[in-house]
């Protein structure tokens, strides 16, 4: 529930705060005095398009601040906090700036947000409903959504089965297009991707071998100079023409230590480690004689190694830069091509799998089509009971839920078969919904947009907006001049039908009827002044002496009538009777 409203520089508005409470508020005033600005301010709360034409003129900024309760909406709190906004006592405030030069701010319990943010949490808070409402119910697709709105979970249930099932068709039918479109493409990289792997199994490289056969070649290339090379190491160290060497030179140094051993201990350790040395070189001696006598010229090697680098760069120049890429290139194309040759067997499945989803789709379908026909008896029964409290005794409202029949056919998109008829269908179900209007008793039900009068068609629409209503779980209603084109006792009856309504819910009505207006439990005026060069507006909650006046100007356009104030002062009796308030 809304518990107030602040509004400043808006439109007319130059500042001015609304409290608000249960039941019926009714706003009025006079053309051009800004009661639109409300739902205007409404608008922005929930996240509307910002108009910077509504910014005062001479202001820098609109602002709108709204206070709520979020115990009446269930997650509401849980949304705010994700928001980074704070619920205090069970509150929470809302806000919107608006500034003339067009940027837009918004805020959800003290926390900037994203306009986006702002309208997913307070979207749930309020349904407004006004004439653009009306003109937007003559649409088959709102009476469409209308309907499904009112058949609520259980209709929402079969709606999204329906969905599910149809997605799934147009993605396997999407599939199955590209699929056949682009089989000779496929064949094309399938010839190509099996020439490559031929290439590489007539190869057969193994992971790491061309670093492997690189150093192998240059060993083998080399075997003359690293030869040369090992044997003046090893002569270096142990010669064997009796010539210095390491290990004589190290061995006589050793000696040298040891022989003073007995008159210094530094010595001796020194002659320790001169031994650890000698044993060192002579290891490293002997493996390097080893590795000298291990190295030998092998031409015949030496050309199979070039060779096989040979094949292995042609794979690396087309297929990756290593061959540890070219077998990866390998693994990857080898399941590739299992996908390319199956392609008649993936459009065979998906062909057989269309089938399923297509008459899955057709159940469901039926399934749908049978809830929206229980929804529209269920809904055409209770806004003929509306129009009946709204002084038309004789209407009687039809939602007709039709389907369109085509001729068999093959291919996307073909109608589907449901039980023995072949019918139309899309994302929305197999169905067309249509409002139907018999306003007089013995006349044909036609559309809404040609079987009702203005007033009537004000009428139906109320009617079919507060049978919506009690399936909305929004606290709080807003109708913007719903009842433009009624008058007379069908006035008096919109408002019983709205205080009733607001005896289950918190009602906010726009209205330029006091008949309408004599049923509130708060009556707010917006009244308009200027000093000569501006004009501004304000908003007055009215005590009992000045609803009698406000209702006398509504009535009779004069505050002061004797005649004016009794038939206000009528109509207030005769709706706190209404409501049971003597």
């Amino acid at each position: 529930m809304i518990e107030e409203i602040r509004i400043g520089s808006l439109g007319v508005i130059d500042a001015s705060a609304l409290e608000l409470g249960p039941g019926l508020t009714v706003i009025t005033g006079e053309t051009g005095a800004g009661k639109t600005m409300i739902v205007t301010a409404l608008g922005l709360l929930l996240g509307g398009r910002a108009d910077t034409g509504a910014v005062r003129t001479g202001a820098k900024t609109a602002r709108v601040e709204g206070v709520v309760t979020v115990s009446d909406v269930r997650g509401l709190a849980e949304a705010v906090e994700q928001a980074g906004g704070v619920v205090e006592d069970d509150r929470v405030v809302l806000a919107r700036n608006v500034s003339a030069e067009g940027r837009s701010r918004a805020f959800v319990g003290g926390a900037s947000v994203p306009v986006a943010t702002l309208s997913d949490v307070a979207q749930p808070l309020v349904a407004v409903h006004g004439q653009s409402d009306q003109h937007r119910l003559l649409q088959a697709r709102a009476q469409r959504e209308a309907l499904d709105r009112f058949g609520a979970a259980k209709l929402a249930k079969a709606a999204s089965a329906y969905a599910a099932l149809h997605e799934r068709l147009e993605s396997v039918e999407a599939e199955l297009v590209e699929v056949v479109a682009t089989a000779r493409e496929r064949a094309r990289e399938a010839d190509l991707l099996r020439f490559g792997l031929e290439e590489v199994e007539a190869v057969s490289p193994e992971p790491g071998e061309d670093a492997v056969l690189a150093a192998e070649e240059s060993r083998l290339g080399f075997a003359d100079t690293l030869r040369a090379a090992a044997e003046t190491a090893r002569e270096a160290l142990s010669s064997e023409q009796e010539a210095p060497d390491a290990l004589a030179t190290t061995s006589a140094a050793r000696l040298a230590l040891d022989g003073v051993r007995e008159h210094d201990a530094e010595a001796g350790d020194l002659a320790d480690r001169l031994a650890e040395v000698t044993y060192l070189l002579s290891d490293v001696a002997a493996d390097v004689a080893s590795y000298a006598s291990r190295i030998d010229t092998d031409p015949t090697r030496l050309a199979s190694v070039s060779e096989r680098r040979a094949a292995l760069t042609a794979l690396t120049r087309k297929y990756g830069d290593t061959v540890d890429e070219v077998l990866a290139w390998a693994k990857e194309s080898s399941a590739r091509l299992l996908d390319l040759d199956s392609t008649d067997e993936r459009i065979s499945t998906l062909k057989a799998e269309r089938e399923t989803l297509r008459a899955g789709l057709a159940t469901a379908g039926g399934a749908l089509s049978q809830v929206r026909q229980d929804a529209a008896r269920r809904l055409a029964k209770l806004v003929s009971q509306e129009l009946t409290l709204l002084a038309m005794p004789d209407a009687q409202l039809t939602v007709a839920v039709t389907q369109t029949e085509a001729e068999p056919a093959e291919g996307r998109r073909a109608p589907l078969r449901v039980g023995d008829r072949w019918l139309r269908y899309a994302a929305h179900g197999i169905d067309e919904v249509e409002l139907l209007l018999a306003a007089n008793t013995g006349s044909e039900p036609r559309p809404l947009g040609k079987g009702a009068s203005g007033g009537e068609l004000s009428r139906v629409m109320l009617a079919i907006e507060v049978a919506l209503a009690g399936t909305s779980p929004v606290p709080t209603f807003v109708f913007d001049e719903v009842d433009a084109g009624v008058g007379g006792a069908a006035a008096v009856e919109v408002g019983r039908r709205l205080a009733q309504l607001a005896q289950t819910a918190q009602v906010l009505v726009v209205t330029h009827l006091p008949q309408v207006a004599a049923y509130a439990d708060r009556h707010v005026v917006v009244e308009k002044s200027s000093d000569g060069s501006v004009t501004s507006s304000g908003l007055t909650v009215l005590d009992d002496a000045a609803r009698e006046r406000e209702l006398s100007r509504m009535l009779a356009g004069l505050t002061d009538s004797d005649t004016a104030l009794a038939h206000a002062r009528e109509l207030l009796d005769v709706a706190q009777s209404a409501r049971g308030r003597r």
